[in-house]
C-alpha cells in the first residue's frame, strides 16, 4: 500500500500526542506535519499535499470549517473536536469521519480503517465543504456553504441580494439574513455568475434578480432592492447597469 501523508491540525499539544501516538500502529502513515492553528494548517496543507488531515474545529486564527474554504489542495479529512454543539454529524457525508474527544484507540481505528478502505482519494464529497453543494456545467454554484456560529449554512446563491465589502472580508446578504465571508469581494466577483450579479460599486455588488427599482438623484444612480436597501452605482460601474437597459 503506497504511504500516505498526514498531517495533524490541532492548538493542543495534548491531543496532537495522541494522535501521533496512535499513528504509531499505521507504519503505512507517516505524519509530514504538526499545526497549531488555522493558518498554519491552510500553508501547510498546500504546500505538502497530504493524503489525511485531522483537523480540529475550534483553533486560533481560522476554525477547522475556515480551514476547508481556503485550502486550493483538498485532502480527506477527519474532524477532531471536543464539541458535540457542532452538530457534525451533518457532515458525515463529506468528511471521513469525526472523533469527538475524548476518544479511544478503538473510535480512532475505527475512523482510521474508513480511510485504508478508501479507494484513491475519493474528494467529491469533501469538495462539497470546500466549494459550492451542487455545480451547474457553467462552473458556477448554485448552493454555497457560509459560516454562521459554530455551523455551516447551506444557501442557494439565487438567495443573495447583494454582497458589501468590509475591509478584507465580504457581508453577504439575503432578504433575511447576512453571513460574513472571509473572502474578499473582488475573490467572489470571480465565483458567481456574471449574468446575474454584477458589480456596481467598488465595494457592492447586486444579484439583478433582486433589483426592483432605479432611480437618479443629483447626478447619481441608486438601485432599489426587494428589501428595501438602497446601494449607489459608482460611476465607474455604471456601464454595467446600462447593459441591463432596454
Amino acid at each position: 500500500m503506497p504511504l500516505k501523508k498526514v498531517i495533524i491540525a490541532d492548538d493542543e499539544a495534548a491531543a496532537r500526542t495522541i494522535l501521533q501516538q496512535y499513528l504509531e500502529d499505521y507504519p503505512e502513515m507517516e505524519i509530514v506535519a504538526q499545526c497549531q492553528d488555522g493558518l498554519e494548517a491552510v500553508a501547510a496543507i498546500d504546500r505538502m499535499e497530504p493524503d489525511l488531515v485531522f483537523l480540529d474545529i475550534q483553533m486560533p486564527g481560522l476554525s477547522g470549517f475556515q480551514v476547508l474554504r481556503q485550502i486550493i489542495h483538498v485532502p480527506q479529512i477527519i474532524f477532531t473536536t471536543a464539541y458535540d454543539q457542532y452538530a457534525l454529524k451533518a457532515f458525515d457525508s463529506n468528511a471521513i469521519d469525526y472523533l469527538l474527544k475524548p476518544y479511544t484507540r478503538e473510535r480512532f481505528n475505527q475512523a482510521v480503517a474508513k480511510v485504508l478502505t478508501r479507494q484513491g482519494n475519493d474528494l467529491a464529497r469533501l469538495t462539497a465543504l470546500t466549494d459550492a453543494v451542487s455545480q451547474p456545467e457553467q462552473g458556477y454554484p448554485e448552493r454555497i456553504l457560509l459560516e454562521s456560529g459554530n455551523k455551516m449554512i447551506s444557501l442557494a446563491v439565487q438567495d443573495i441580494a447583494y454582497l458589501a465589502a468590509e475591509k478584507d472580508y465580504t457581508r453577504i446578504y439575503t432578504l433575511q439574513k447576512n453571513f460574513l465571508s472571509n473572502y474578499g469581494i473582488g475573490v467572489l466577483e470571480q465565483r458567481l455568475n456574471p449574468a446575474a450579479f454584477i458589480r456596481v460599486h467598488r465595494s457592492s455588488i447586486v444579484n439583478i434578480h433582486h433589483i426592483r427599482e432605479v432611480y437618479k438623484e443629483n447626478n447619481d444612480a441608486y438601485l432599489v432592492l426587494n428589501n428595501d436597501v438602497s446601494l449607489k452605482v459608482s460611476r465607474g460601474y455604471i456601464d454595467n447597469l446600462k447593459k441591463l437597459m432596454y
